[in-house]
């Protein structure tokens, strides 16, 4: 299938991060889209803002007319009635990742992978190359703020992706550099076993192009892919904190900034680089491993050190990605992703890296029944480290609920007993009852729905609070 022969495209489930970068990214491209969503959200708005046409009921009638290509991702109900009348039309129906794969296959490919990190490495590195000159085209798992999209469109052979484990879906994607940020366990009830999970990465390796370069988080069980890319040409490197091929070093807080350098070893395969001082707006170990990652694809693409410095310095983070909805003296609120158990721990550890000694409180909405069971004291252990926390029911998404696995379930298991189950719609009324010093939301669920009502609540308070000491 050649993408100029596509004219009409339609999407069952548009609305996804993902979906909607491909949708923006053939709208551009002059084709008409059209989609279907379960529900009307911010991001379907946008996108019928920008022209392109979504309905939000199950109806085959509303599928238009002799397609190009139907476009599907595995989040969509097997039972739903336009998925089973779409199977019998005669347009070709892809997943999602095989037409990112269509894509990028004429392009020069910067992928990045990992169970966590995907996104912001990804809208770093497309930072870094439109800093440096490099118009890169990106497909992005997050709402760049730099950006103000989940996609760009560029004039340059580059193209950025995030390359999704999910359903395996970045095996459809043969990089010419590429990163794997972790390899923890996720989406089992795909995978089956951690072990699946970790050879879906080695195989993702092992399909950069000739010539290529794997970049890996240092420590990661990788040794023996390394050597097959090695041995028949391509390179592989690491990156770390105080350990790799190109490694950060002198990690500091100063003037509400996380700042480091950046050195390369005696195997950086592109120009060294000697104590590369960076300055991040946002916090946590993970974002400096992040910025060695992205960095390191950037000087490898061809960017300078001095454009590296730069875009690091201007980079203004991702939608829900530790995302400040209120910052003052005495109150923060943000707002994260985060629905893995090592991602809730890296998160609240930043929190308390750039706000050292305040009380942190988190709201966290658990994702899939499956996660839930499967990471339990996992998540229990993570929760752990908040000083208070209120816990969401269970967002189900694709799933059915299993027996025996809820919020309590957790609350149980958790060694902090400050701890409370609550409905969304108790929520605030927990909230207005504390002055929180630092708030959290946390999930990947519909969670994000509560941070307006939670600003306002909050913002009232504090205003309520500022007049009574005047």
């Amino acid at each position: 299938m050649k993408l100029q022969d596509i004219h009409t495209i339609y999407f069952l489930g548009i609305g996804g991060i993902g979906m909607s970068a491909l949708a923006r990214f053939f709208h551009k491209h002059g084709a008409a889209v059209y989609g279907y969503d379960r529900t009307q959200t911010a991001l379907t708005r946008a996108l019928e803002a920008e022209g392109m046409h979504v309905h939000y009921t199950d109806d085959p009638a509303l599928v238009p007319d002799k397609p190009d290509l139907i476009v599907w991702t595995p989040a969509i109900p097997a039972d739903l009635q336009i998925l089973q009348f779409v199977k019998t039309l005669q347009a070709p129906l892809k997943k999602r990742a095989e037409v990112l794969g269509l894509i990028s296959r004429g392009k020069r490919c910067a992928a990045i992978a990992g169970t966590h990190g995907k996104t912001s490495t990804s809208s770093m590195t497309a930072q870094l190359f439109r800093t440096g000159g490099i118009d890169a085209t990106a497909f992005l798992g997050g709402i760049a703020r730099n950006l103000g999209s989940n996609f760009a469109e560029g004039d340059s052979d580059w193209v950025v992706v995030e390359a999704d484990e999910y359903d395996r879906s970045f095996l459809h994607l043969t990089p010419d550099i590429a990163v794997i940020n972790s390899m923890d366990p996720d989406h089992l009830d795909i995978y089956g076993s951690p072990a699946a999970v970790e050879e879906a990465y080695r195989q993702f390796a092992r399909q950069i192009k000739p010539g290529g370069v794997l970049m890996y988080k240092h420590g990661l069980p990788l040794e023996a892919v390394c050597a097959e890319l090695r041995a028949d040409g391509r390179q592989a490197c690491s990156f770390g904190i105080g350990a790799g091929d190109l490694f950060a070093t002198d990690l500091r807080v100063e003037n509400s900034r996380l700042c480091f350098r950046l050195h390369t070893g005696p195997n950086w395969p592109a120009a060294p680089l000697h104590a590369l001082e960076i300055a991040l707006a946002f916090p946590g170990r993970h974002n400096v491993e992040n910025a060695a990652a992205a960095t390191a694809l950037a000087l490898l693409a061809g960017v300078s050190p001095a454009q590296v410095q730069a875009g690091l310095a201007d980079y203004a983070g991702v939608h829900r990605r530790f995302e400040y909805i209120i910052r003052t003296e005495n109150l923060v609120f943000v707002d994260d992703y985060a629905h893995h158990p090592a991602e809730l721990a890296t998160t609240i550890a930043a929190a308390r890296m750039f706000f050292p000694g305040r009380a942190i409180t988190g709201v966290f909405q658990p994702h899939l029944f499956s996660r839930t069971r499967d990471f339990a004291e996992e998540f229990a252990a993570a929760l752990d480290q908040l000083d208070r926390c209120y816990l969401l029911p269970i967002y189900p998404a694709r799933e059915l609920p299993i027996e025996g696995v809820h919020a309590e379930m957790l609350a149980g298991l958790m060694k902090n007993k400050n701890v409370q189950v609550l409905d969304k719609s108790e929520l605030l009324q927990a909230l207005a009852q504390q002055t929180p010093e630092v708030l959290l939301t946390l999930g990947a669920g519909d969670i994000d729905t509560l941070v307006e009502p939670i600003k306002n609540l909050l913002a009232t308070q504090s205003l309520r609070d500022e007049n009574r000491t005047k």
